[in-house]
């Protein structure tokens, strides 16, 4: 596997003191994805603020936060993954003690927004548990939020707080633009992907698009159909929020190679990575497997075909913006 971390720093991060004294900003983790808040904190030119974490014997979660934090603007980075009803909780938890301690301000980093695809009604009697959670969250005491990449943009709006949406594409497409490939056509997984796909080939230097045509059945179950598109002779690169059981993405990788691509690419955001997806995706013929580090893979999970970048930077920088009240949006221009 390849760790590639690659988006430019800016020379203000020698800085890291207020004008007023010392600075406010704090960083917690919970236990979901330590490796990249300590990357993100390597980038802020902090350190992790000390928390404790224990499970009890009967599943009940303790936190307790190691330092004062009053008057402080906190920032507790959890991608609620699997397993995701326990790291939900423990991210409620967390936000709930450094409420008591009287922290300014606390924003919930999310790289990873679990249960973001109930966001709508689909048949009757029902849970939207998007914005279930979402109203967890805002009620345990959040003033306000980061998520990368959720599945769908309304998400944003379920959030009675304000909530900053991160894209984690530049990573992607830099480490693209890096293999220097000729004649790439981006691949939509599905009809409700072609907006991701189109600003993914808008910066590939305008390169044409496909669409996957297929139906859904039922939950993880998908069954391709045919490609809207040209994609003969060309290195198809498939595009994704998310890979889970990769079913969609092995179907419609087999049906491009069918169709005469020449090599088949997957860039996704969040490797979910249910089983099957491992097993899957390593006997798929894929050229290379490119996804994110918002969710950990173990190591067990490893395979030959498997490239995963770190957003680090992305979340450092957006944090710091946040926190110093400038622009986020204009990161992705």
């Amino acid at each position: 596997m390849i760790t590639h971390t690659k988006i430019s720093r800016e020379a203000s991060r020698l800085a890291r003191l207020s004008s007023s004294g010392e600075d406010r900003l704090r960083l917690f983790a919970g236990s979901a994805n330590l490796p990249l808040a300590q990357e993100v904190a390597n980038y802020l030119g902090i350190e992790l603020g000390p928390m404790v974490r224990k499970t009890f014997a009967d599943g009940e979660v303790y936190i307790q936060v190691q330092e004062s934090i009053r008057g402080c603007d906190v920032y507790l980075l959890q991608p609620t993954c699997r397993p995701v009803n326990d790291n939900l909780t423990e991210l409620l938890i967390m936000i709930d003690a450094c409420r008591r301690a009287s922290a300014r301000q606390i924003t919930a980093v999310l790289p990873y927004y679990g249960y973001a695809r109930a966001d709508r009604k689909t048949a009757g009697r029902e849970s939207i548990t998007a914005k279930l959670v979402a109203n967890l969250i805002v009620q345990s005491g959040a003033d306000r939020v980061i998520a990368m990449d959720l599945h769908s943009a309304q998400i944003q709006g379920y959030f009675d707080i304000p909530c900053d949406h991160v894209y984690g594409s530049p990573v992607l497409i830099n480490y693209i633009l890096d293999k220097q490939l000729e004649d790439i056509v981006v691949v939509s997984p599905d009809v409700g992907g072609v907006a991701r796909a189109r600003a993914f080939a808008k910066k590939l230097d305008d390169a044409p698009i496909a669409i996957i045509d297929k139906r859904r059945q039922a939950h993880n179950v998908a069954e391709v159909f045919n490609v809207v598109g040209e994609v003969e002779g060309k290195n198809a690169v498939l595009v994704d929020d998310m890979i889970d059981t990769a079913g969609t993405i092995t179907a419609a990788a087999k049906l491009l190679r069918q169709e005469g691509a020449k090599q088949v690419y997957v860039c996704a955001i969040h490797p979910v990575f249910s089983p099957p997806a491992i097993e899957r995706l390593s006997q798929a013929g894929f050229e290379e497997i490119i996804v994110t580090n918002t969710i950990p893979v173990p190591k067990d999970n490893h395979f030959p075909q498997l490239t995963q970048l770190s957003v680090a930077n992305l979340i450092g920088e957006t944090i710091w913006r946040v926190h110093e009240d400038s622009s986020v949006s204009s990161m992705f221009r």
